[in-house]
């Protein structure tokens, strides 16, 4: 099952996402969860967010995944939605 994972920062929260870069990485790499991931940016390039689609059994296996990322555990989210997504194209 192919989740996406939608994640806005919390404003002002630049520097936690700097700080728990590498720990959030490393959780990609360890899991093996994770088809595609890339950080989403604002106008002025700085990240405000994250946009994960996450290759899991089910939706409760996206969310124990979304709730052991570092950054989450950090706190550096605002809103977090996971939204079953089918792909298309690509």
């Amino acid at each position: 099952m192919l989740i996406a994972l939608i994640a806005r920062d919390k404003p002002e929260h630049l520097q936690t996402r700097l700080d728990n870069r590498a720990a959030h990485l490393a959780y990609i790499e360890e899991t093996g969860a994770v088809a595609q991931a890339g950080p989403l940016l604002d106008q002025e390039g700085n990240m405000v967010g994250s946009l994960i689609i996450l290759d899991v059994e089910d939706m409760a296996t996206g969310q124990s995944w979304a709730d052991n990322d570092p950054y989450a555990k950090a706190g550096l989210f605002e809103t977090v939605d996971l939204i079953t997504w089918k792909k298309v194209i690509g």
